[in-house]
């Protein structure tokens, strides 16, 4: 395995795969191109080497081949200015002879993105006679998908075995995700506080538990908190509830006491009368919810609590909302948590901020250049600090 910022691209033609699976309006605007920007530091490193560029991605989930909604021609100008006005080529298709003529002609400093891969259905297959066709496309390949990488598919795993070794490589961001997950995984200061947030316990549980053996603190917070409220014999209202999860939430708190690590739940919650923002509110004690209320942020005991647990900590992991915070009367918990934080990384921790929501809320609170690393990656960073091996990871280390 070569490393990206060594390597020098003149001359070579780089096929990078990115993660252009970015949100689109009904005309087609581009509603958030975090994922696109996040991908520029790589592209531009290669093109000031001297090298050209073929980018490569998926977008969307087009079920019956090509359909202009899920056309990745509709980034092109987005591409372009963030380039600074290079002009972005475009292929009508990811193979076949257009892709290869167009790749082949490709000079130095020019830039020629593919069409859709999942217009393909054995790019999700993993197919070996695809990955090899577009491998043809490129003298490098570079991985820079990280939200990818869990995926075993042909342009994230299966590619990499048709380059040698010193021609495959992560991009900048894949670098940056990789070192900054390993050194929270592995090289964390204690204390260490994973913050763990969103509905549900049974998408969390395998991260909870890989946690259990190297945190210090964790943080629970969300509507996953009133399954371990009702667990341990709390009166919820209406609040949300896995009743099949009860057994297996106390289970998590006997093994964390076990352990010795700290588990902290809410202690009062902002209540609601109905999941509407504009519902009538009140502040209730987690395990004391009135019958036909429903707890939808903390309230500020738990706040407080919280904030000082963080405070303390040199390593952070945020991955989950404190509450409902896309409605303006519940999202002060997670702001608290967010200033806190931040707050924390002031003073010298390292925090994470990884997982489709927390990203959302760093980047609406305007704080996410004020933690130490925001991952573009939701379910591929879950699925890293749950312990498994990535595909598209394990495919460059080889």
């Amino acid at each position: 395995m070569s490393t990206f910022s060594q390597h020098n691209f003149k001359g070579e033609k780089a096929l990078i795969r990115v993660d252009f699976n970015v949100p689109l309006d009904d005309k087609f605007n581009i509603t958030d191109d975090t994922r696109i920007t996040a991908a520029i530091p790589t592209i531009k490193k290669i093109l000031n080497d001297g090298g050209s560029v073929i980018l490569m991605s998926h977008l969307g989930r087009p079920k019956d081949g090509p359909t202009d909604k899920y056309s990745l021609k509709h980034l092109i100008k987005h591409i372009s200015d963030l380039l600074g006005g290079t002009t972005v080529l475009f292929a009508n298709d990811c193979i076949g002879e257009q892709a290869y003529v167009t790749a082949g002609m490709l000079k130095p400093g020019e830039v020629l993105l593919l069409e859709n891969l999942r217009f393909y259905k054995e790019e999700e297959k993993g197919d070996k006679a695809f990955a090899e066709k577009l491998s043809k496309l490129g003298d490098v390949y570079v991985n820079d998908a990280f939200g990818t990488a869990h995926r075993a598919h042909a342009s994230t795993a299966v590619i990499a075995q048709f380059f040698p070794a010193d021609k495959r490589m992560f991009g900048l961001l894949m670098e940056g995700e990789v070192a900054s997950a390993e050194k929270v995984l592995h090289e964390s200061q204690k204390p260490f506080t994973a913050i763990i947030g969103g509905a549900k316990v049974s998408d969390k549980i395998l991260i909870i538990e890989n946690l259990l053996e190297r945190a210090t603190d964790i943080i629970i917070g969300g509507g996953m908190a009133y399954t371990f409220m009702k667990a341990k014999g709390g009166n919820i209202g209406k609040s949300l509830c896995e009743d099949d999860r009860l057994q297996m939430a106390l289970d998590l708190l006997a093994k964390a006491e076990a352990k010795g690590v700290c588990i902290h739940l809410p202690s009062d919650s902002v209540i609601a009368d109905k999941f509407d923002a504009n519902a009538e509110t009140s502040v209730a004690p987690s395990n004391a919810i009135p019958d036909g209320w429903m707890g939808l942020d903390i309230a500020e005991n738990a706040c407080g609590q919280f904030s000082n647990v963080i405070k303390q900590s040199k390593t952070i992991l945020w991955n989950g909302p404190m509450g409902v915070f896309e409605m303006e009367k519940f999202q002060h918990g997670t702001k608290t948590v967010a200033e806190a934080v931040v707050a924390a990384t002031e003073g010298g921790a390292f925090s994470l901020v990884g997982g489709g929501d927390s990203v959302a809320a760093v980047n609406q609170f305007g704080f996410a250049d004020k933690v130490s690393y925001v991952s573009t990656g939701g379910g591929a960073m879950l699925e890293y600090f749950e312990g498994k091996t990535l595909p598209g990871i394990a495919a460059i280390k080889g």
